[in-house]
């Protein structure tokens, strides 16, 4: 099956209400990279309250400003849980390490996005991902057209927002759909 406009970069997925893996129920994803060799997304509104940001700036040993900013730490997915992701605006990128997802959005993955953050400089808008999601090649084509999955853009609020457990409902309105009537199977004419 062919993904319309052929790429999902820059693009929300919303999970629908049948999703068959409790890892990504509910989930709306951020698209960051998606190629025919695949695709690679971050988990926006599943938050981890029990990580703070600062605690992991300690761990890390990166000083913190009294200036710095708090960002929300969320489970950006189930691969590589232990590395973070910083989706931000786009007016901040690092010397390397910094991929313009589209014209608004950006995303780094280095020690010096987390560095500029504890000095209180960095991005105006950020949050925190801690692993991604990733699809291989066809994987994500495959599951859209299993209705597995609806796109649509973001917004800053479903990306950035602190209405967490309302990003999912949020995410449906912007493409005019009630959650409460989505149908879990898909139809054939």
């Amino acid at each position: 099956m062919n993904v319309p406009d052929s790429t999902l970069v820059g693009k929300l997925l919303i999970a629908m209400p049948d999703m068959s893996d409790p890892r990504f129920a509910n989930t709306v994803v951020y698209m960051c990279a998606h190629s025919e060799e695949g695709g690679m997304g971050l988990i926006v509104n599943k938050p981890q309250p029990e990580v703070k940001f600062a605690k992991l700036l300690d761990q890390m040993d990166i000083p913190v400003s009294v200036s710095a900013r708090d960002i929300r730490v969320h489970y950006g997915g189930p691969v590589d849980g232990q590395r973070g992701f910083v989706l931000h605006s786009n007016d901040y990128a690092s010397d390397n390490g910094t991929l313009d997802v589209d014209e608004n959005y950006r995303m780094t993955a280095t020690l010096q996005v987390l560095e500029d953050l504890a000095k209180g400089e960095g991005p105006d808008v950020s949050m925190m991902a801690l692993g991604y999601a990733g699809w291989g090649p066809g994987q994500l084509e495959y599951e859209i057209g299993q209705n597995g999955w609806l796109t649509c853009a973001p917004n800053d609020a479903i990306l950035f927002g602190a209405d967490n457990a309302g990003k999912w409902a949020a995410a449906l309105k912007l493409l005019g759909v009630d959650p409460l009537v989505l149908s879990a199977t898909a139809g054939r004419a």
